[in-house]
């Protein structure tokens, strides 16, 4: 017989940990609205799990935080794939460390299904973000919910409600439910003229130091008409125009391999979704 039951009264963690103990092998499905994911243990060790486009430990973690939605434990099932090598142990203090954060974020992060956009903001207030940070940042103000950005990106809900509750936190961000009116775009939406010109800098550097004195003057070129149209408010698109004319300098002066070789040091600063948090 399957056992099942709600994870409003009993956690996945405290449910695996009891179903690991009896030496079991079998997979856990697990289900809230409509994401469904899988746990699978062998003689009582979790082997491999996976929910949506995460795989392995961080499938275990992410369904770990989930305080709805109902499981259930079929005997007798198994997979050829081993993803996870960690104990069960191991496994599960992390899963419990990552529970007790989530009660904290969820102070201010409430529900995954509220939509994050940017607030208003004194124009000289410079922000500083990690590159983490900046690939989130592209995400925000196009409607979509923490959960549909997470699934966008590729990372787990908390990875991305942590970099979100720090943002709330310095009144970058706030939250608004579906419901809420769209708010309007404002001057002073998103990263501001100083922000960006930092982060134009720093991506100048890079180039400097792919390019080296050769090529010096093309880049400053660039990066100055950089700066300029963002002091005329042009915004991150300014920063991409920036890193395809640097690219395109450095191919000519230094060949493609070059060039490749800065698109991928400043790969993660503009959006790359295959770079998680995790990974940091």
């Amino acid at each position: 017989m399957a056992l099942q039951g709600s994870l409003s009264e009993l956690s996945l963690p405290d449910v695996i940990q009891m179903v690991s103990v009896s030496g079991k092998t079998g997979v856990f499905s697990v289900t809230r609205n409509d994401e469904i994911g899988r746990i699978y243990l062998r003689s009582g060790q979790i082997v491999d799990a996976v929910v949506g486009a995460l795989r392995g430990d961080t499938a275990v973690y992410e369904m770990a935080i989930w305080s709805e939605g109902e499981f259930t434990f079929n005997p007798g099932e198994e997979t050829d794939s081993v993803t996870i090598h960690l104990s069960n142990a191991n496994l599960m203090m992390e899963a419990a460390r990552r529970l007790d954060e989530w009660r904290v974020l969820s102070r201010k992060i409430p529900s995954l299904d509220l939509i994050p956009f940017f607030k208003s903001r004194d124009q000289s207030d410079q922000v500083t973000l990690s590159p983490h940070e900046w690939i989130l940042v592209t995400r925000i103000d196009d409607g979509h919910s923490i959960e549909e950005i997470a699934e966008q990106l590729h990372w787990s809900a908390f990875d991305v409600s942590k970099l979100l509750f720090g943002m709330i936190t310095s009144g970058l961000v706030a939250l608004r439910t579906a419901g809420d009116a769209a708010r309007p775009p404002t001057p002073h939406q998103g990263p501001n003229s100083l922000t960006l010109i930092g982060l134009a800098n720093r991506i100048r550097s890079v180039a400097l130091d792919v390019v080296g004195s050769s090529g010096q003057h093309t880049i400053d070129k660039q990066y100055a008409g950089t700066r300029t149209l963002i002091e005329q408010g042009a915004g991150f698109d300014a920063i991409r125009s920036m890193v395809e004319q640097h690219s395109n300098a450095i191919a000519l002066l230094k060949g493609g391999d070059i060039a490749a070789m800065f698109d991928e040091q400043v790969r993660p600063l503009l959006g790359d979704a295959n770079d998680t948090p995790a990974q940091r």
